[in-house]
């Protein structure tokens, strides 16, 4: 006699429901009978998504400088003398005439470009730890016992 043979005797038999496992259907079990327990457990994913940008550009911005230079020029300077009538032997002409070249010092101002320093960037991965938190289902077993059944659990 098997563990539900039992049930057969009772004149006011309760229908049992249908209990569905697989492509198996069942109303009543023969010697055994098993349950699949089953839970959720959690899947996590890690995506990298954008979540911004750096930019590294130049602007150029103007600067007056002002830089004191020295320069010279020539003066020519006229002197008169009195001299007390000396007698000379030369004509008077108008062909005699002297020429003094007259210098000045000018600047020109040139630029050029040097190097005063570098920028760069680099990207590095940085660990964190993010909590994750989620309700989870799970299926256990619960044993019911109904008149006098002997019920002994092995695990």
């Amino acid at each position: 006699m098997g563990f539900f043979d039992f049930l057969n005797e009772e004149p006011n038999q309760k229908e049992i429901p249908k209990k569905v496992r697989g492509d198996i259907d069942t109303e009543f079990a023969e010697e055994n009978a098993h349950l699949d327990l089953r839970q959720e457990e959690l899947d996590i994913h890690k995506n990298r998504v954008e979540t911004g940008e750096v930019v590294l550009h130049k602007d150029i911005v103007e600067e007056e400088q002002i830089v004191n230079v020295p320069v010279s020029h020539d003066q020519v300077v006229i002197e008169r003398k009195v001299i007390d009538r000396e007698p000379t032997t030369e004509p008077i002409t108008d062909e005699e005439t002297v020429h003094i070249p007259v210098t000045a010092e000018t600047i020109d101002v040139d630029k050029h470009t040097v190097v005063t320093g570098e920028i760069s960037a680099h990207k590095r991965s940085v660990q964190e730890t993010e909590q994750v938190r989620d309700v989870l289902h799970k299926e256990v077993a619960d044993v019911e016992t109904h008149g006098n059944a002997d019920i002994i659990k092995e695990d």
